[in-house]
């Protein structure tokens, strides 16, 4: 029984794709491990009609209420209703306009979706996670001086995930597998432009996620049993260390970190190293 969670419902209201909000929630929701949040999420909401559509749903489902509505008046529609059914809500952004309008002494503009605009940023994370897919694996070798950063790692170790998380912030990303024996790609050995990270974990989840890996795949062209091996693990962890420590490389042990965490260290390093 002491493992036994509670159910609440959790409402995400917004007038955009709805991302920041899941985000906030979901840290939110982390924190009370008893309590488990079922979420109903509203993207794209920006007119009444839409709105009372999900209060009524609302109204079915009592919950929590979050929602990021810059719309003045929408937003005091959804205060008021919830207020009438006896439902807490908060703006997650408002308190944040307030700051920053105090701050910077100037009115927001008010626009739902602003962080979305089809701006040079927005075509930088497009032309980064082009780069990032294009270079993924050891791909393009000869291009490597290109990247903004390049990861390397034994197998298994969150090289692509990784990749990906960072092209989304507009940081090109390539990876390359670390196999013992097999040096890696001259260019990259070349290579002035990007921060080169090594990526290590323990022997341990290493194997556990490779013995899934097997599980779920029907190839039969390695030897399993040396795959998922903790010994055989440990000498490639150990010849990984000793590549990035040879070259001056920096490393990041990934075991007990989330892809977001491990992009956040990677971030930090790049302005201490250029």
């Amino acid at each position: 029984m002491e493992n036994q969670k509670n159910y609440f419902h959790l409402h995400l209201i917004s007038d955009s794709t709805g991302e920041t909000l899941i985000a906030a929630g979901r840290a939110a929701a982390a924190q009370f491990q008893s309590s488990h949040a079922l979420e109903h999420v509203y993207p794209l909401i920006r007119n009444r009609k839409q709105l009372m559509q999900v209060m009524a749903e609302i109204d079915g489902a009592p919950g929590i209420v979050l929602y990021t509505i810059v719309d003045r008046e929408l937003a005091d529609i959804i205060d008021v209703t919830c207020k009438e059914m006896g439902v807490p809500c908060v703006s997650v952004l408002e308190p944040i306009i307030d700051l920053f309008q105090s701050y910077l002494g100037a009115t927001s503009r008010r626009r739902s979706g602003a962080q979305h605009v089809m701006d040079a940023d927005y075509f930088a994370r497009i032309d980064a996670l082009n780069f990032t897919m294009d270079h993924d694996d050891g791909q393009l070798p000869a291009d490597f001086n290109d990247a903004d950063v390049v990861l390397i790692g034994i197998s298994r170790t969150s090289k692509t995930p990784t990749s990906i998380y960072l092209a989304n912030r507009g940081i090109k990303t390539a990876n390359i597998p670390i196999v013992p024996g097999v040096p890696l790609p001259e260019r990259l050995m070349e290579a002035t432009k990007p921060l080169v990270v090594g990526l290590i974990a323990t022997a341990d989840r290493i194997s556990q996620v490779r013995q899934n890996r097997v599980l779920g795949t029907a190839s039969h062209s390695f030897r399993a049993e040396d795959y998922v091996d903790r010994a055989s693990i440990t000498e490639e962890l150990k010849y990984a260390r000793a590549l990035c420590a040879r070259n001056n490389w920096p490393t990041i042990d990934v075991t007990r970190r989330s892809i977001e965490e491990t992009a956040a260290a990677i971030v930090a390093l790049r302005p201490r190293l250029r």
